[in-house]
C-alpha cells in the first residue's frame, strides 16, 4: 500500500462548487499519482506509477474513452 502521507490534493478547475461528483488528484508524492473521490477524503484512493497516469491522460487527450451517445 503506497504512503499518501504529505499528499497535497487538487480538486479539478472543472469541479463545480455544488458538491457534485467530484475526484481529487495528488501528484506531489515520489513515482506515484493518487486520485479520491472528494466526498469521501478518508476513503480509499487509487494509485498509479506516473507512466500509467500519463497513458491514462493521453487516452483521454486522444478520445479513447469518449462513449458513444444514444
Amino acid at each position: 500500500m503506497a504512503d499518501l502521507t504529505g499528499a497535497v490534493w487538487h480538486k479539478s478547475s472543472r469541479s463545480g462548487g455544488n458538491g457534485g461528483d467530484c475526484v481529487e488528484v495528488a501528484t506531489n508524492l515520489p513515482g506515484i499519482v493518487a486520485l479520491r473521490d472528494t466526498k469521501d477524503p478518508g476513503g480509499a484512493a487509487l494509485v498509479f506509477t506516473r507512466a500509467e497516469w500519463s497513458a491514462f491522460l493521453d487516452g483521454v487527450r486522444s478520445g479513447e474513452f469518449d462513449l458513444e451517445v444514444r
